[in-house]
Order: C-alpha cells, then structure tokens, then sequence
C-alpha cells in the first residue's frame, strides 16, 4: 500500500473552501454523468419500440435493446485504460473534463436521434454507437474522479472525499429513477412513445454540458503537478509498470469493486423488479422503497469514507460486511412474512450496502501517484466489466431455485468483503510497525 503524496500541502492542515468546492463540483459531474449513463435503462423498453423492427419478436427486440445497454459496460474498460493513460502523462484534469463531454455529448443525441421509421437500420446503429461512447466515457470518469478528489485534499480527509464522491455517483442513479417516476407520472404512453422519451435524454445532455462549463473552475491536483515539476512521469506505458510491479494491488482493487458491483447491482438495480415479481410488491411502492435505499446507500458512502480516515479501512469493511449480510439477509428474508417492513429494512439495508464507500480510498492507496490513475482504472473497469455483467446472471439463477437468491448472491460477497477487511487489517498492523 503507498501513502498518498501531497503536493505542497501539509499533512494535517484542515479541509479548505477550495477542497470543499473541488468535492461539490466533482461529485455534482459525478451524478449528473451517472444519471447520463443510467437513464437508457429506464426507458429500454420505449427505446427498444422506436429503434427497431415494428414487426420484431418482443423477446428478440428486449434482447437487443438491453444488448446496447450491456454495449456500454463492455467499453468501459478500453475507455478507462485509455483515459487513464493520457490522465496519468498529461493530467487529472483534463481526462476529467472530457469524461464528462463524451458523456453529455451522447446523451443530448440519444435524445434527438431519428427512429427506425425514419430511417430504418441506421437508427439502432447510431444508438449503439453512442451507447458506446458513453460506456467509454464512464470508464475514465470513476476512476478519474476518485484520484482527482483524493489527491486534492489532505492525506487524512481521503476517504471522506472518496467516500463523498461514490455518494455523488450513487445520487446520480436516484436522479434517474426520479426522472422515469416523474415522466411516467406526467404523461400518458401514448405522449412518451410519441416524444416524451427524449425529454430525459436532453435534459442529462444540457446538465452534463453546463457540468463540463463548472469544471473548467477545477485545479489540476497538486500531486501531479508535483510529479511534472519533478519530472517523475511514469517513463514507460503506465499500463505496463502497472501489470509488472502492482499485480496484487490489481487484484486486491478487482475483488474490491466485485464486493461493491455487487452491493449495487443487486441491491439497488436488481431488487426493484425482484420486489414486484417475487415478492408481490406493485411497482410504485417498489420504487419508492428504492428511492430511500439510494438516498441511504449516499449517506452510507460517506460515512465509511470518513471511518476509513479514523479507523482504517479493514475494521470499516470487517464491521461493514457483518452488519450487511445481517440486513441483507433480514430484508430479503423476512419480506414475504412482514411486507409493512418493506421501508425499514430496505433502508437500512441500502445504508449497510454504504459500505462500498471506503472502496475507493483503498484504491487510491494501492498504486504509487506516477501510475495511480491507470492501476486504479484498470482495476475497477476490468472487474466491474466482467463482475457487473456475470453477477445478474447468477442471481437470475439462483432466483429459479430460491426466492433468497439474491440473499445468497451478497452474504458470499459479505464473506468476500470480510476476508479482504481482514487482509487489510494485517497489512495496516505491518505498515504501522516500526521494522
């Protein structure tokens, strides 16, 4: 584990006005590029009418239509790889501002795009296309993020800046399911397959755009302008040092983010609909419920960014993972027997799921500053391409033969999340012996 250099900055001075604004205005990028990334979802099935074949089977054109969804998780890792090495030779801030464009940019044409009536067979190709772009862009811009906090701010307030960028992101998928409740409240099906889809689509791309407009108020971090001054640039591909002399810093950063796709991907997106078809819930109730889970997974996120601080980060994912499973398991458990416990538990299961928000300060720490930014990216974007893709298949699976499956899915990463707490634990005892 490498200590973060930092800058100029003295280790102990107090958070600043500027760190606070650095963090406000990155997390705001944050969420309003994830409401970006997230909003195709909630509108595939609308989408998947417009852009292809009228007289295609409903199975073949859902396949398809959540096929370009998936599209954008295969490209984050080539977007990421490639972000993260020109941000670890020419700059945070730069990769930082752009992730955000390729994003917006998309986005805004998603919203304007012809349909297939109109132009038949190069509809869902321009829409595969940017899906594309987006996925890409969401690969440079987590990791990005996260190294652009943390090395703005003072060593001892890193998880508290990681911790409150993951929350940003997290706000960015509540953004998402607000504005696919308030469309569909607004407006009939006939209005939102007519035209109203595309208001969602406009108004992220606007948002993202006026978001690249308040990033240019942001500094490049002090860290790697140090490294320039001292002309400590990695020297060689940053990918390469990093697979030669940080392999278990990759794979402690890929079992990470497999721990925290899993919190994410079956808590917060998965559960709404196995709330309706397993449990009995209707889906507005469902939606709601889930609307807290995410505000408290945000408020969760930042906690354990702090506590990591304080504590260190094996006692918060040790604890963390105890204190999920228990919630998780209770939540999905009891759910049939007490469904007025739907609230409660959903919450307080979406704020053990916080967890996750100590992550990130983990990363950042694991790879010297000269390739930070690419071991990071890496990592997160390898892990969460193959994690993030294979984890709703098995709980798919497990669900055909339990109604816990996804139960069963997070307690093994509990498990996981402890074991790695635990291997934290001793190496932060080693690194705090004198030898």
């Amino acid at each position: 584990m490498h200590a973060l250099p930092t800058g100029s900055a003295p280790v102990t001075r107090p958070l600043t006005r500027n760190d606070y604004k650095t963090l406000a205005l990155s997390a705001l990028g944050g969420a309003l590029e994830f409401y970006d990334f997230i909003i195709f979802v909630f509108f595939a099935t609308v989408v998947g009418k417009l852009f292809f074949p009228a007289d295609m089977p409903e199975w073949l054109r859902l396949l398809q239509t959540f096929g370009i969804f998936a599209a954008g998780y295969l490209a984050r890792p080539l977007g990421g790889i490639v972000m993260a090495h020109f941000g670890d030779l020419l700059g945070r801030k730069r990769m930082f501002t752009l992730s955000i464009f390729l994003m917006a940019v998309p986005t805004l044409l998603m919203g304007l795009l012809p349909t297939y009536a109109q132009i038949g067979i190069l509809a869902p190709l321009a829409l595969l296309l940017l899906r594309v772009i987006q996925g890409a862009a969401i690969g440079g811009e987590v990791p990005g993020a996260w190294v652009f906090v943390a090395e703005h701010v003072p060593r001892r307030n890193v998880g508290y800046a990681c911790g409150t960028l993951t929350s940003g992101l997290t706000a960015g998928i509540l953004l998402g399911s607000l504005m696919a409740t308030l469309i569909n409240s607004l407006y009939s099906a006939e209005d939102i397959a007519a035209w109203a889809w595309r208001v969602p689509f406009v108004i992220g791309g606007v948002f993202g755009l006026f978001s690249v407009y308040l990033r240019r108020w942001l500094h490049e971090t002090p860290v790697f302008a140090e490294l320039q001054q001292r002309k400590a640039l990695a020297d060689e591909l940053p990918l390469k040092t990093v697979l030669r002399g940080h392999r278990r810093a990759v794979a402690i950063s890929m079992l990470l983010t497999w721990v925290l796709s899993a919190g994410i991907v079956v808590v917060i997106l998965m559960t709404p609909s196995v709330l309706q078809s397993a449990y009995g819930f209707d889906a507005a109730q469902a939606l709601k419920a889930n609307s807290l889970a995410i505000v408290m997974l945000s408020l969760g996120c930042i906690a354990a960014g702090a506590l990591a601080d304080r504590v260190g980060a094996g006692k918060v994912f040790v604890v963390g993972s105890l204190l999920l499973a228990a919630s998780s398991w209770t939540f999905y458990s009891q759910l049939h027997a007490h469904p007025d416990l739907l609230f409660p538990l959903y919450a307080l299961t979406g704020l053990c799921v916080g967890t996750i928000g100590a992550v990130p300060f983990v990363m950042v720490n694991a790879f010297p500053a000269a390739v930070r930014f690419t071991g990071l990216s890496f990592s997160y974007n390898l892990a969460y391409a193959i994690f993030g893709g294979l984890t709703p298949m098995s709980v798919a699976l497990l669900l055909k033969y339990s109604p816990l499956g996804p139960a069963y899915y997070v307690l093994a990463l509990c498990g996981l999340g402890l074991a790695l707490g635990l291997y934290l634990l001793d190496a932060e005892r080693w690194q705090a012996t004198p030898h």
